[in-house]
């Protein structure tokens, strides 16, 4: 390493290479050559910059002869060095990636590098394979074996076609006040108090609060969203049993949409939200008067994501809800506050997924309809 590369940074880099550091959502490996540019800039020796960034010398050499040969793209995107064999040859990467893509070995929640790294040595000829190797393959193919996702795998039929598309066509609808359309749902919110007093924020020190937290119960929210205007609804109670629902839907006809000649009521398949709840909660005539008002709309079974309210509920969480409650009284203050600034702004929920959409895009679900029968 005879040669000296002197880095000199325009005034557009710094400030590109600077940004990159405060946001933080890029590769490590980039992070690292970023701060050795700015390191290099402000005068620093190779050795005092292999130290800050806890990186060896023959990378700071690389970094900065690929920008003073090439550009900032390139010392920040450091390719194979030239003449450098890969490791893995295109059959064992394939490998690599349909055992990462395998159950891990028995006893084992998941893949880590380590034990790709093994295993892909017991199927090579390799003696030894490094972590960094194995993580630069996987990374190519955009794997990260160690990692999973909870998801929504619902059983794709005729009926849940039918349901889907109705509530589609529902939200495709034009606002009509005689016939509004409305999303209902509940969610379940725990009262947790503090154990130990909070340590206020102050200058250059976060908020403090004691992991341990006490639980007072649980409350239940109903949740009623207006699909074509802004304006939401939120009830707390006690519970969720059938009466409950019942009341809601009484509040609903003669409440919220006294005028209406029905409501559309999208919903869930919960055992309560059907006309029988409103059987157990008033008498004959007066189930009946309110049912005649009703019209039920269910989602499909395994497919929640289609009621509107559900990301309401969700801004909900994150706007209010999401801190320590513990008594019910305040909570109904804070959702009442909530909701009359979130009414206020005129919030909306603004859905693009339309039944043409699904049709294109979940196509290949749809039951095949194309053989005899």
């Amino acid at each position: 390493m005879n040669v000296r590369y002197r880095i000199e940074l325009s005034q557009a880099e710094r400030g590109e290479l600077t940004t990159m550091l405060s946001g933080g959502k890029h590769a490590a490996r980039k992070l690292k050559r970023a701060q050795i540019l700015l390191a290099a800039d402000a005068g620093s020796s190779d050795d005092e910059i292999a130290r800050t960034v806890a990186v060896g010398g023959s990378t700071v050499y690389r970094t900065k002869r690929h920008f003073v040969e090439g550009n900032l793209e390139r010392a920040l995107n450091e390719e194979q060095r030239p003449g450098a064999e890969r490791k893995l040859t295109g059959k064992q990467e394939a490998l690599l990636v349909a055992t990462a893509c395998a159950s891990p070995p028995e006893g084992r929640a998941r893949w880590t590098l380590k034990l790709l790294a093994g295993a892909m040595v017991k199927l090579t000829e390799h003696k030894s394979l490094s972590h960094e190797t194995v993580r630069r393959r996987l990374a190519e193919n955009g794997l990260k074996p160690w990692r999973k996702d909870m998801w929504c795998i619902p059983q794709v039929d005729g009926e849940y076609v039918a349901r889907m598309e109705d509530v589609l066509d529902l939200y495709a609808e034009a606002p009509d006040p005689k016939r509004p359309v409305v999303c209902f749902d509940e969610s379940p919110v725990q009262l947790i108090g503090e154990v130990r007093q909070p340590i206020p924020a102050k200058p250059g020190q976060f908020e403090r609060y004691d992991y341990e937290y006490r639980r007072n119960g649980t409350v239940n929210l109903f949740v009623v969203l207006d699909v074509h205007r802004p304006w939401r609804k939120v009830k707390l109670t006690e519970r969720r049993a059938a009466e409950d629902y019942a009341q809601c839907m009484r509040e609903l006809v003669d409440v919220h949409y006294p005028e209406a000649e029905y409501i559309r009521v999208v919903q869930d398949n919960l055992s309560t939200h059907s006309g029988g709840a409103l059987y157990q909660a008033f008498p004959p005539a007066e189930a009946r008067r309110i049912l005649r008002r009703l019209e039920f709309h269910y989602t499909p079974k395994h497919a929640s994501w289609l009621n509107m309210v559900e990301i309401e509920i969700g801004v909900l969480r994150s706007q209010c809800l999401d801190r320590r409650i513990d008594d019910p009284k305040r909570l109904r203050r804070e959702i009442a506050a909530w909701q009359r600034q979130r009414n206020a702004a005129r919030a909306r929920i603004k859905w693009m997924f339309t039944t043409d959409k699904a049709r294109a895009k979940m196509g290949h679900a749809y039951p095949d309809t194309s053989k005899e029968s």
